[in-house]
């Protein structure tokens, strides 16, 4: 009698019965996929793009329909010399850009809006920084001031050209106060005369447009922790230094952001200069700007193709502006902005 050694074991046969074989190619450690996972995450992302698409679609409709579309509309008129009504069909090509660059009034509107963008950095940004920090202090009567202040800019470009041009005639109210308190020396002719009308247009785009600054630094203020200001005093820092060393390093980005915004509508400048000094007084004066010389040659003289070329070159001159400040000086404060999707 012998002991069946093997008692209690299972032997593995495969599919042909064979102890110890598997079937080829199953994979033991290789768990199959979950069913309908993909479809799910399929499901996901188009659900994510079609919020994408009804959210933005009506802003992308909008802007294409009223930027991108005049845009080229007036690339396309731009070649051809056109009056304003018909099909364009008297094409001359590269002929109205030609004139625009021999055309030395065309370099006088660029060198005043080179001017007015500079003078209006100048002149805006220290005095729109020192009243916000003025009134962000603490003091009677301090929101009835910031009202005043900011009321300006709320207030129409008709309304504000036509009153400082009632004020600044050769006998407005202006000259008449100089005349009244004994300054009648200082009477001039504030809109006429080329070597002080630029310098009046710097005043009004000053006193217009300074209250959108000064809202926009306090609201910059009104982001800085108090405590770093407290941690400085008890260091025994003095008012200028905190200001030097905490306020305007951190409020560099409101000031960056409201430098671009005056450079672009300082390009764009056409408003009160057309209502002020007019088609014909502005050239005169030396306070013409490129918006009111593409009007004056484009729609006020019949030449529609000609004026949508001047569109055209003050569109890419802005659009360049602009890309350059964002490279340049706007980079440090969208690096952190601009984010990759992850994969």
């Amino acid at each position: 009698m012998t002991l069946d050694t093997s008692l209690g074991t299972t032997p593995a046969t495969g599919s042909d019965g064979a102890a110890g074989s598997t079937p080829a190619g199953s994979g033991a450690s290789s768990a199959p996929r979950p069913a309908g996972r993909r479809p799910a995450k399929r499901l996901a992302d188009w659900r994510q793009r079609a919020e994408i698409a009804v959210l933005a679609g009506p802003a992308v409709i909008v802007f294409v329909t009223f930027v991108i579309l005049p845009v080229a509309m007036a690339a396309y008129y731009g070649f051809f010399k056109w009056q304003g009504y018909g099909p364009p069909t008297d094409f001359v090509g590269l002929q109205n850009y030609l004139i625009i660059f021999q055309d030395q009034a065309f370099h006088s509107v660029l060198m005043h809006n080179g001017f007015i963008v500079v003078l209006s950095l100048v002149l805006q940004g220290p005095i729109a920084i020192v009243l916000a920090l003025l009134l962000n202090q603490k003091m009677h009567g301090r929101g009835l001031v910031r009202v005043l202040v900011f009321v300006p800019y709320v207030i129409s470009e008709v309304i504000v050209g036509t009153g400082w041009s009632l004020l600044l005639q050769s006998n407005g109210a202006v000259n008449d106060m100089l005349q009244t308190i004994g300054l009648g020396g200082l009477r001039a002719d504030w809109l006429s005369n080329p070597d002080i009308a630029i310098w009046t247009l710097l005043v009004i785009i000053s006193w217009k447009y300074i209250g959108f600054a000064v809202i926009l630094f306090l609201a910059g203020l009104q982001s800085i922790p108090e405590e770093l200001f407290e941690a400085a005093a008890i260091d025994g820092a003095g008012y200028w230094q905190i200001q030097r060393r905490i306020t305007l390093p951190l409020l560099g980005p409101t000031i960056r952001i409201w430098a671009f915004l005056s450079i672009i509508g300082s390009l764009q400048l056409f408003d009160l200069v057309y209502i002020i000094w007019g088609q014909y007084i502005a050239s005169t004066a030396g306070t013409s700007t490129m918006a009111t010389y593409m009007v004056g040659n484009g729609r006020n003289s019949g030449n529609y193709g000609f004026g949508s070329a001047v569109a055209v070159v003050m569109f890419v001159i802005s659009l360049a502006v602009a890309l350059i400040y964002q490279h340049f000086v706007l980079r440090r404060d969208t690096a952190g902005a601009i984010t990759e999707r992850k994969k």
